[in-house]
Formats: structure tokens, C-alpha cells, sequence
């Protein structure tokens, strides 16, 4: 081969990493196909979520006519699981299993119990629309529990997989690893998002069964195919207590757990307020056509997948993961204050803008956490300190939405009244205030965060702790 045609095998040979911003993601230790298939749990706990939160959501208020506030009641169900996601980690740390594996079973059981929810899941919904002779107290307690079955599936499978990606994956390649699983989440809520659509557009009972359970068992086979040969048979944890309380205190205490946990909260809390609120605002306040409220969705996991990609390159290139998500926090605020400011301007396109930022601020902050989680964990703690992650942005999450609603009704009560004063009287206001909540909660978030910049490595955290390091003596690394 001439010189000519080896430089040009080289410059196609880097197109992949260059375009793909996770294209490079694998590892010696976690090859890409690899990879790829271990990132399929991602898939399903994605389509879980657009499956509960979109499509029946959707069809249980419209087509079933089962009432808002049961419905509100049901979807809030999951939420109940989330805080158990630390105790669900630590076990999954220590648990020893006959066929020696950790991680394996407890994805297994997620696994199944997403699987039974989703299986159970429309029967129960028919019943509690009242499309029955019998009792409709059968159907309320089928669909919770339903509802909690594929809660308490979805949280285990991320919890446990989470951490047995951080267990396969090499130091070095983290970063990127965590945002090809991120980046998969989007992707199977997408994705699934437009397959229920189009196969419950012509709604029928018959048809919904089918797409329920369709997706039960797509689930089932995803996850088994995820699972296929990832965890070595033997990796059994060393020897160390088996008290949850004990292991708790342990790593609450060094790192700086508690606030970085907080700021977790805080953090997701800020940008999840939103997430009922956009495409009402943008309807009824700037008067957009339902086409361009739906393209929302897309502007936000446009931004998010931008986020993603440039946190990845970051972090890969050293840059320190708490800082990371300080940026994302402060791209939020950004983002709010143009969309607050849309409505007075009564321009979609900074809007656009806004919401754009918005997904771009909460990928960066997401992943910062995330890895910074990772980094700090020790290798026996790790799915604890998975777990009390996702249990911190679920719990934050799912309370900072139900909030905003009571927040934007109180607010749009209030200023109909005149009770703000004359300029505040209009449909904006209560968002407006949800809005203005969001940037407190984000500058909040930045404050804690702060401490947390000069100390990432676990050695420099348990120094941090006994103050032995010196602020000037760690580099937090530097951003390219």
C-alpha cells in the first residue's frame, strides 16, 4: 500500500469517531458489539418509560376515560420504588450467588417483574376504565399494582446494569460508556414513542393488549440479549459486612456523598419541572399549532443528545465531572430565562432556542453526575452508589413534576385574581413562576456543587474528608 492510499484508509478510519461521538466508546476489556448489546437494557427501560408516561397516559384519559387524577395517581406509582434503588445496588454488591454471579440475577428479576407488569398491565386498564360487570375496585388494584410491578422492574434493571457496566468498562473509557448508555435511554424512548403511536392509531381493546404485551415480551428478549455472556461466572465481591445501615454509613461518609447526592436532586429537580409544563406553555402563551409544541420532544432529545456528546468529549480529555455538571447546571439557567422571556417577546424561534438548551443543559448535568458517581465509587460499592444516584434524580424527579403543576395552577389562580398586580394578569404567569423556581433550584444546584469541583478521585475525596489536600494541590483538569 503507497503512501497515498494508507492516508486515505486512515482519514476514513477516523470518520466514525469523529462524526459518532460514541463510536470509539469499546474497549479491549468491552469490545463495541459488545457493548452495544450490554446497552439494550437502556432500550427497554427507555421504551418502559415513554410506554407509562406518553402513549398511556394518553389513552387512559382519552380513549378509556379513566379520570386525571387517577391517572396522576397511577403514573406516580413507580416513584414509590426509587428511594429502595441504593438498598437494591448494595445487594446486588454483595450478593454471591450458586452459579457465581452478582449483577446477573437482580437484572433476571427486574427483568421478570417488568415483564409481569407490562403482561397484567392492559387487562387491568380495561377493567378500571369500567369496561366490566365486575367490581371496578378489581381493576384499581390490578393496574397498581401493575404499575408498580414495571416500576420496581425498570428501576432494578437500570440500578444493577448501570453498575455492571461500570464493572466491564475500563477507567478510561467511562465517560463515553456512560454516555452511550444515556444515549440509548433516548433513544428507546423515541423510538418506541413512534411504534406505539402508529399502532395505537386506530384504538381498539384487542389493539392495546396486543401493543402491551407486545412490548412485554420485546423486553424480555432485549434484556435476555443483553445479559448473554457479559458477567463472568466466579466475579464474587470479597468478603465484607452484609449490614445495608453499616455500608450506607460508610459511603455517605467519604467522598462527599451526601452532597453530591444533594446536588444530584437539586439538579434534576431544576430540570424536570418542565417536563408537563413546555408543550402547554408553548400552546396556549405563544399560540404555536399542536405540529410544533410535538417537535418539542425532539428539540429536547436533539439537546440532550448534544449534551451527551460533549460531556463525553470532555470528560475523556480530563475534564473533572463535577465541573461538568456545574456547566450543564448553568446552561440551564440560560435556557429558563430564555424561555420565561419568549413569552413577552412573543418569539418561537428563542423558545426553540430555550427548550434546546434546556435538553443540552440537562445532558451535561446528567452525565456529570453520573460519572462522578462512578469515579468516586469504590469497587465494592459501586451499585450501591448507582443506586442511591438513580434513587436521588428518580425521587427529585418524579416530586419536582408533581410540584410543578400544583406550582402553575396556584400561580395562574393567583394572578387572575390581580392578586400580583395587573401587568402579571395572563395565561403566563404560572409557568412564568415554575420557570423562575427552576433557576433557583439550578443556581442551588451550582452553589453545591461548588466544594465538590476540587476533589473527584476516591484517594483525593477520602483526603478531602480529613483535610489533607491542600485546594491548590489537585488540578480538576482541564476542558479542550
Amino acid at each position: 500500500m503507497n503512501r497515498a492510499s494508507a492516508a486515505f484508509v486512515k482519514s476514513l478510519m477516523s470518520i466514525g469517531p469523529s462524526i459518532l461521538p460514541f463510536a470509539d466508546a469499546g474497549s479491549a476489556e468491552l469490545p463495541m458489539p459488545r457493548l452495544l448489546r450490554l446497552s439494550l437494557f437502556q432500550a427497554t427501560v427507555g421504551m418502559a418509560a415513554a410506554l407509562l408516561i406518553g402513549t398511556l397516559n394518553r389513552v387512559m384519559i382519552v380513549e378509556l376515560g379513566v379520570p386525571s387524577w387517577l391517572v396522576a395517581l397511577m403514573l406516580s406509582l413507580p416513584l414509590l420504588v426509587a428511594p429502595f434503588r441504593a438498598l437494591i445496588g448494595f445487594r446486588s454488591d454483595t450478593h454471591r450467588s450458586v452459579l457465581g454471579w452478582r449483577r446477573v440475577p437482580y437484572i433476571w428479576i427486574g427483568t421478570l417483574l417488568q415483564f409481569g407488569g407490562l403482561a397484567i398491565m392492559p387487562f387491568s386498564l380495561l377493567i378500571l376504565s369500567g369496561d366490566t360487570t365486575g367490581p371496578i375496585i378489581i381493576g384499581q388494584a390490578a393496574a397498581a399494582l401493575a404499575f408498580l410491578l414495571v416500576g420496581a422492574g425498570l428501576h432494578t434493571v437500570q440500578t444493577v446494569g448501570l453498575a455492571l457496566a461500570t464493572d466491564l468498562a475500563p477507567a478510561h473509557t467511562r465517560p463515553k460508556v456512560v454516555a452511550l448508555l444515556c444515549a440509548m435511554l433516548l433513544v428507546g424512548m423515541g423510538v418506541s414513542a413512534l411504534a406505539f403511536g402508529a399502532l395505537l392509531a386506530d384504538f381498539n381493546p384487542i389493539r392495546l393488549i396486543q401493543v402491551v404485551q407486545g412490548a412485554a415480551v420485546v423486553t424480555i428478549l432485549l434484556n435476555c440479549t443483553a445479559l448473554w455472556k457479559q458477567e463472568a461466572r466466579g466475579s464474587l465481591p470479597p468478603a465484607q459486612e452484609t449490614d445495608f445501615g453499616d455500608a450506607w454509613k460508610r459511603f455517605a461518609t467519604t467522598g462527599r456523598a451526601r452532597r453530591r447526592l444533594f446536588a444530584t436532586a437539586l439538579g434534576t429537580a431544576g430540570f424536570s419541572m418542565q417536563d408537563i409544563l413546555l408543550e402547554p406553555y408553548g400552546g396556549r402563551v405563544l399560540h404555536l399549532p399542536v405540529g410544533a409544541t410535538t417537535a418539542l420532544t425532539s428539540m429536547l432529545a436533539l439537546g440532550s443528545g448534544v449534551g451527551l456528546a460533549i460531556a463525553a468529549r470532555w470528560l475523556t480529555r480530563g475534564a473533572d465531572a463535577h465541573r461538568v455538571a456545574g456547566i450543564g447546571a448553568v446552561v440551564g439557567i440560560v435556557a429558563f430565562f430564555a424561555v420565561i422571556f419568549a413569552a413577552p417577546a412573543e418569539s418561537s424561534t428563542l423558545f426553540s432556542v430555550g427548550v434546546t438548551l434546556i435538553g443540552l443543559g440537562g445532558g451535561l448535568f446528567a452525565h456529570g453526575t453520573l460519572t462522578a458517581s462512578m469515579e468516586t465509587a469504590q469497587p465494592e460499592d459501586r451499585g450501591l452508589a448507582l443506586g442511591a444516584w438513580g434513587a436521588a434524580q428518580a425521587t427529585a424527579a418524579g416530586l419536582a413534576i408533581a410540584a410543578s403543576g400544583l406550582i402553575n395552577d396556584a400561580g395562574a389562580m393567583l394572578a387572575a385574581s390581580g392578586a400580583l398586580g395587573e401587568a402579571l394578569v395572563g395565561p403566563a404567569t404560572g409557568y412564568a413562576i415554575v420557570y423562575v423556581v427552576e433557576i433557583i433550584l439550578l443556581f442551588a444546584t451550582v452553589v453545591a456543587i461548588g466544594p465538590l469541583v476540587r476533589f473527584t478521585t476516591p484517594e483525593a475525596a477520602a483526603a478531602a474528608d480529613l483535610d489533607l489536600v491542600p485546594s491548590s494541590s489537585f488540578n480538576p483538569g482541564v476542558m479542550r
